[in-house]
This record gives structure tokens, C-alpha cells and sequence, in this order.
């Protein structure tokens, strides 16, 4: 914060006291009062025609604070020089004028402050203020300046009395003004039960500390550079001297001591009577002090050296420099506090996207089990099917052997051979008939394999969408671990939330490869059914074989075991039979061919089945 900021804080002040009707504008008359008082307190020449000259194209009356800030500028601040004339003066003046208009108290109140000290609280007040118009304080600054009048009255600060002010939502977003922080002070609420005179002493000194940028002051006792002798002076600190004069007053000043980046501090041992000395180096002389006790001499030391490090770094005053690191850290603060919030609103929508890839994952579970259901339909109609491929089967069965029965009772009846061989024609046509039964009942077994083969292929899909899934999952999960480890322990318990989805949809993985399992079974068992079939066939071919030997007329059978092996036909006797004979031995050669063939196309669809199940055991 420069001079001008400093001097514009108070002008401000003065500016508002004379806008009586609150409209922002203030009588031109008034501001060349104003103007040629600030001039005198500047010590600049005032120039009564300027404020004419710059407003003569203006002539509608009042003049705005933004309309007069140019003149202030180019007239007065622009001529002010720094060192040339005394900042508190212009202070009272500008006190004077805002104070008549804004500063009304009782003064029959014990517990109201003395005009000096309402002063001094204004000026630290502008000095703590943010450089923004209206001026406030806000109450991080106020607890300061708090703590320290409570410090400097040897008092602890109790912020309890002030939480009415403090918890206020337009102080805490705000802050206060000057003429509700002197209110605050005229109640007493911190300065009950102590002196007058005791809380003006220690508004001085914070006055004193902040906006004089006093350091440090206190008595020390300094060795002569002529005489060599001792004597005991009030010594002031300043970030940029040290001066000293002949007593508390400050009236008669000794010498003055200027503080570069040459000087040094130094502790020196008790000698000529003297304890806790130490000195004080420059380029051109050195300077003996002592203090009375050893705090006050690391006291002392401690703030020299912070003098001589401002004068270093180029800061002209220590609590500039604090407030704009106080600031600094307020704006941390309200970053971080920005931040955190940015950070809860973070988590809600974390929380939000989990809650609905919850609802999704109930979703997957309803539709799962709707699967599961059309899943246990299918198996019931396929076992269905099979215990009614089973039941025709052993009808098949049954019939065979009844067939079987009848050509041997058939064939133990001799005296109507001929009878029975018609019989027996139309017993291998039944038969015929039969084997391409079962021949079409093989290919219906081929096709429903074949729709086995389909189902698996479509469970191994769905297996498959699963893993993707299930990946996909995995993935979110990582990334999700990945973030949440630079976050906070509270969202743990979503990774334990997602674990638990992945180990739920590697259950039921595990329950979809099982029903892929069972399906293999199911395949399997219906190639084995396959196999009997085929088996069945052949038995039924190796019977029609029996039966192409035709029996002669007349012809006896030892038993009815066997009839079959027993039979021997007179070929020159009977033309008509050889032909027969030489047209079935044909027909089952062609048969014989056939049941090859179909045989190889079995293995062959078998093999083509392993391979495309890929890990599929088959006992």
C-alpha cells in the first residue's frame, strides 16, 4: 500500500462528510475549501482558479467522487512529495470532517472512548482496511488489532463478547465499517473494568506500532562516543533508523541512527559495570548499548535485525508487509475453501454416478434372472424331448422284438413255407420301412445335435459379452482406484462397492460357464444316444441279412435257434428264387455301402463337433 493509497483512504473520509444528502455529489464550494485545506496540510501550493479551470465545461452543479478524482489527482497528489510534511496531520483533518457527521456518542458514558483515542482506532482502522470503497475491515483484521490492544493491556483477548458482531453473515462476507468497529469499542465489551487512561496508553502504542512503524521503543543505556560514558535513553526503532532522545516524551532528540544493509548486530559480554550489551555496527561508527535484563537485549536485537532485513528486501514498513501476507493467506484460505467445496460437489456427482451404476447393475441382475428363466424353459423342453425320444425308442425296442419273435414263430411253421415266405417279403418291407424310421430319427437326432451345437454357440456369446463386461468393469474399477488414491479414506467404501459387483459378476460367470457345462453334458449324452442309434441300425442290418436267405419248401430245421444257418436253397431248382436271392444280395450291399457311409459321416460330424467346442471333454 503507497502513500497515495494512504492519503486517498483518509481523503475518502473527507469527501463522504460533506455529501449531507447521501447522493454521492458534493458543492463545488465545499471542494475548494477541502482541496485548499488538503494543499495546507500537504504543504503544496494551492491554486484557487485550477478547480474553475478543470470544471468550466461542467456546470450542472455537484460534483461526484468519480468527477473529482482527476483534479485530486493532477493538482494535489501528483505535487505531494513523501518526507515534506506530516501524514497525521492530514488524518485529523480529514477525522474532523467525517467525525461531525458520523461520530455522535454520549459523552456522559463512562465507557466511551476520549477523541484521541477514537482517532487513532480511525487511522488504524484505514490502515487495516481493504483498498475497496466503501471501506471495511474484515474480521480476520479486526480480531488483530484486537489482540494486539488487548496485548499491549497485558489483557487476553476474549472473542466470545464480540460473537454477535463476528457471526453476523454480512460481517463474514463483508466485514465492518470504522463507525461500527468505534460503536463496538464505545460498548466496553472489551476494555470492561480497566482504566482510561491504561486503554489509551495502549492505543497509543498499537497507533504507534502499526501506523507509526515503531518497531520497537523502550529505555537503553548507550555509551557516549566522545566522553565514553553512560546514559540512559528512550531509543524508537523504525524499519529505516534508530533514534533517541533524552526521555519518554520524545521532545529532545539525542541523534539518529540510519539503518542500511552495512549494519549488523552483535552481542558483547558484561564489562565496565554493564550487563546483557551488545552494539550496533555501520559502516562509519559502532554503537555500545546495554539492556536491563537478557530478554529485552534479544528483544532489542531481534527487532534491529528485522529493520535491517525490511531495508534489505526494500519494504518501508513491517505491517504492510503482515497485512499483505495476512491477505495472502485469506485468499489461501478462501481458495482452499473454494476448493473443498468444489470437492464435496465432486463427491456428490461420484456419489450420483455410483448410485446409478447401482440402479444399472439391478437392471443386469432383473435381466439376468429373466435369462435364468428362459434358461431353465429351454432345459425343461429339451428334457422333455428326450424322455420322448426315449419312450419312442423303447417302443422301437419292444416292436423289434416282437418282430423278431413272430419271424421265428413264423419260421417254425414248415407246412406253410410258402405263406411264410411271403410273410417274410413283407416282413423285410416292414423292416425297410423301419430303418428308414430309424434313419430319419438318426437325422432328427443330427438336427437336434446340431441345435445343441447352436445353444452352446449362443451361451459361449453371451459368455464372451460377459467377459467384455466383466473387463469393462475391471477397467472402470482401476481407474477408479487410480483417482480415489489421491482422494480421501471416504471413498474406499465405493472401491469395497465395486469389488463386490466384480466378485458378484464373477459368480455368475462362474454359473454361466456351470449351464455351459451342463449343456456339454446334455450334447454329449445326446451323441451317445446318436451312437446307439447307429448301433441299433446296424444290429437291424445284420438282421436283414439273416433274413435274405430264403428257406426251401419242405426243407426241415433241427431247432428254432438255428432256423437261419440251417436253410439251404436249390438255386437250379427254382430260377424264379435266384433272381429273388441275386436282387436282395444286391439290396444289401447297397445297404451295407449305405450304413458305411452314414457311419463316416457320424465320425466325421463328431470330429467337426470337437473341434468347434474347442474344450469340450466327451467320455
Amino acid at each position: 500500500m503507497d502513500l497515495r493509497s494512504e492519503l486517498l483512504k483518509s481523503i475518502w473520509y473527507g469527501f463522504t462528510a460533506l455529501d449531507l444528502e447521501k447522493s454521492g455529489k458534493v458543492s463545488k464550494s465545499q471542494l475548494k475549501v477541502l482541496s485548499h485545506n488538503l494543499c495546507t496540510v500537504l504543504c503544496i501550493p494551492h491554486d484557487p482558479v485550477a478547480l474553475e479551470e478543470h470544471f468550466r465545461d461542467d456546470d450542472d452543479g455537484p460534483v461526484s467522487s468519480q468527477g473529482y478524482m482527476p483534479y485530486l489527482n493532477k493538482y494535489i497528489l501528483d505535487k505531494v512529495v513523501e518526507g515534506s510534511f506530516i501524514k497525521e496531520n492530514v488524518d485529523e483533518l480529514c477525522w474532523t470532517l467525517t467525525a461531525k457527521k458520523n461520530y455522535q456518542t454520549d459523552k456522559s458514558s463512562c465507557t466511551v472512548l476520549p477523541e484521541k483515542d477514537a482517532f487513532r482506532l480511525w487511522c488504524l482502522f484505514n490502515f487495516l482496511s481493504e483498498d475497496k470503497y466503501p471501506l471495511v475491515m474484515v474480521s480476520d483484521e479486526v480480531e488483530y488489532l484486537l489482540k494486539k490492544i488487548c496485548m499491549a493491556m497485558s489483557i487476553e483477548f476474549n472473542s466470545v463478547e464480540l460473537e454477535d458482531y463476528f457471526s453476523q453473515d454480512s460481517v463474514q462476507q463483508t466485514g465492518i465499517t470504522v463507525w461500527v468497529f468505534l460503536e463496538m469499542m464505545n460498548l466496553g465489551k472489551i476494555t470492561k473494568g480497566i482504566e482510561k487512561s491504561v486503554i489509551s496508553m495502549a492505543i497509543e502504542e498499537v497507533y504507534r506500532e502499526i501506523v507509526g512503524d515503531v518497531l520497537k521503543e523502550g529505555y537503553l543505556w548507550k555509551k557516549g562516543q566522545l566522553r565514553r560514558n553512560w546514559k540512559e535513553r528512550w531509543f524508537t526503532l523504525r524499519p529505516s533508523n534508530l533514534s533517541y532522545f533524552t526521555g519518554e516524551d520524545r521532545r529532545e532528540c539525542q541523534g539518529n541512527i540510519v539503518l542500511d544493509g552495512n549494519c549488523c548486530v552483535e552481542v558483547l559480554p558484561d564489562r565496565d559495570g554493564k550487563r546483557c550489551m551488545f552494539c550496533l555496527k555501520t559502516l562509519s561508527k559502532t554503537y555500545e548499548m546495554s539492556a536491563s535484563d537478557t530478554k529485552q537485549r534479544q528483544e532489542w536485537t531481534t527487532a534491529i535485525q528485522t529493520a535491517i532485513r525490511l531495508h534489505v528486501e526494500g519494504k518501508s514498513s513491517l505491517h504492510k508487509d503482515l497485512k499483505l501476507k495476512r491477505r495472502e493467506q485469506r485468499e489461501q484460505r478462501e481458495k482452499r475453501q473454494q476448493a473443498k467445496e468444489e470437492e464435496l460437489q465432486r463427491l456428490r456427482a461420484l456419489q450420483e454416478e455410483r448410485e446409478r451404476k447401482l440402479a444399472e447393475l439391478e437392471l443386469l441382475k432383473e435381466a439376468q434372472k429373466q435369462a435364468q428363466a428362459l434358461l431353465e424353459q429351454d432345459e425343461e423342453k429339451r428334457r422333455q424331448q428326450y424322455e420322448q425320444l426315449q419312450r419312442t425308442l423303447e417302443v422301437q425296442l419292444r416292436e423289434a422284438e416282437e418282430a423278431r419273435v413272430s419271424m421265428q414263430a413264423e419260421m417254425a411253421l414248415k407246412e406253410e413255407e410258402a405263406q411264410r415266405q411271403k410273410k417274410r417279403i413283407q416282413e423285410l418291407e416292414e423292416m425297410q420301412k423301419r430303418l428308414e424310421e430309424a434313419l430319419q430319427q438318426e437325422i432328427k437326432a443330427r438336427m437336434d445335435e446340431e441345435a445343441f451345437r447352436l445353444a452352446q454357440t449362443g451361451l459361449l456369446a453371451e459368455e464372451e459379452e460377459k467377459m467384455k463386461a466383466l473387463m469393462i468393469l475391471q477397467e472402470e474399477q482401476e481407474e477408479y482406484i487410480q483417482k480415489t488414491q489421491r482422494e480421501k479414506q471416504e471413498l474406499k467404501q465405493e472401491m469395497e462397492a465395486k469389488s463386490r459387483a466384480l466378485d458378484e459378476a464373477q459368480r455368475q460367470l462362474e454359473e454361466v460357464r456351470a449351464n455351459r457345462h451342463r449343456v456339454d453334458q446334455d450334447v454329449v449324452a445326446a451323441q451317445r444316444k446318436l451312437r446307439q442309434a447307429s448301433t441299433n441300425v446296424k444290429h437291424w442290418n445284420v438282421q436283414m441279412n439273416r433274413l435274405m436267405r430264403p428257406i426251401a419248401p419242405g426243407e426241415k430245421r433241427p431247432s428254432l435257434g438255428n432256423s437261419f444257418l440251417s436253410f439251404q436253397l436249390p438255386s437250379q431248382r427254382d430260377p424264379g428264387l435266384r433272381l429273388r436271392r441275386r436282387s436282395g444280395s444286391e439290396d444289401r450291399n447297397e445297404a451295407s455301402k449305405e450304413n458305411v457311409q452314414q457311419r463316416a459321416g457320424c465320425e466325421s460330424e463328431k470330429r467337426h463337433s470337437h473341434a468347434s467346442n474347442g474344450d469340450m471333454d466327451v467320455p
